[in-house]
């Protein structure tokens, strides 16, 4: 199974270290790369030598917001899939997020093993409607 290709957009270093550890020992990912903020993030996204598959984006950031990743990430011409990882995944906010273009929505409390078989099923090419489960 091929590795994907994520970056993470998470503002706290030891959640994102930990984060990054998980998902490249549980699941087929490789980290290519972070940002603590949104300009940095979108920075990096609208780099044309950066590539990735996947966007994984929390809502509170040191600057400026994950849903601001969100809706410059969704307008940009590359094919990448875009998830929030957040600890404030209420409906309304799990619906704003699918507005502005996140595939799925995972609560950082209880939905880690969520993410890692989204992940897992991404390397896998299992992409159609419905086949990452519910999403939100």
């Amino acid at each position: 199974m091929p590795a994907v290709k994520a970056f993470i957009v998470e503002d706290s270093p030891v959640i994102r270290e930990n984060l990054i550890a998980a998902l490249e020992e549980l699941a087929p990912i490789q980290v290519v790369g972070s940002a603590e903020d949104e300009s940095s993030a979108l920075s990096w996204l609208g780099n044309a030598d950066h590539a990735c598959d996947l966007v994984i984006i929390d809502i509170f950031l040191k600057r400026g917001s994950g849903l601001g990743v969100l809706r410059a990430a969704s307008g940009l011409s590359k094919p990448m899939s875009l998830v929030v990882l957040s600890n404030y995944a209420t409906p309304d906010m799990r619906r704003k997020c699918l507005e502005l273009g996140a595939t799925h929505v995972f609560d950082k409390s209880n939905e880690i093993d969520a993410l890692i078989q989204h992940c897992t099923r991404l390397a896998g090419g299992d992409t159609g409607p419905g086949a990452l489960g519910p999403a939100a």
